[in-house]
């Protein structure tokens, strides 16, 4: 017995890992929400401005709708997906991406491009942990979010989940145990085996 073909599970497990990762760069990462904070410089300098620029029409308009900025604290305000807020990052996603499903598709056309040890293809590996790493370090910290500004608050949303989840798949598909494939030579001694085992003749050299 031998290493042979790449497993048609783990490739089909990281084509459809690579298929989610793209996926999810266009979904929505992160979800904006103004906090007490936010709302209260909102009122103050909404007021501010009237009681200085506008007149008395305008400044009880500005009384009557800063209390009304209050419904909107937890609310979400907007989103973002992967594409827009990562930027470069989002680019590299994207060929990952592509370089997973064009070799897990290349291994089910029946090509046989060099593996790892013991997986479905080392190139998946590395690609599915690299993906990983990039969309973790994401999820944890989201860019451009200033951690001392309390005006704001983020929240994830579905499609870094989703893209993680790909980079997984991904990943788990490299590390798929390959099929083995028996030798030539082992096939011709278990048919000479089960042939001695029948009829009890012992071909000749």
């Amino acid at each position: 017995m031998h290493e042979g073909d790449r497993s048609r599970y783990g490739l089909v497990t990281a084509a459809l890992g690579a298929t989610l990762l793209a996926v999810g760069v266009f979904l929505p990462w992160y979800g904006v929400s103004l906090t007490a904070n936010g709302a209260a410089e909102a009122r103050g300098l909404a007021e501010r401005a009237a009681a200085e620029y506008g007149n008395s029409s305008l400044q009880a308009l500005v009384q009557y709708n800063a209390s009304r900025v209050n419904l909107l604290v937890g609310h979400q305000l907007g989103s973002a997906s992967g594409h827009e807020a990562l930027k470069y990052m989002s680019v590299v996603l994207l060929v990952l991406a592509a370089l997973a499903l064009l070799d897990a598709l290349a291994g089910l056309a029946g090509a046989r491009p060099g593996g790892g040890p013991g997986g479905a293809g080392a190139s998946l590996v590395l690609v599915g942990l690299v993906a990983s790493v990039l969309v973790a370090y994401r999820l944890i910290s989201p860019p451009g979010i200033d951690h001392g500004m309390s005006f704001l608050s983020v929240s994830l949303r579905e499609g870094g989940w989703v893209t993680l989840l790909g980079s997984l798949l991904i990943l788990g598909g490299g590390v798929w145990p390959r099929v083995r494939v028996p030798s030539a030579a082992s096939v011709e001694e278990r048919v000479e085996s089960a042939l001695t085992g029948l009829s009890g003749w012992t071909p000749q050299g």
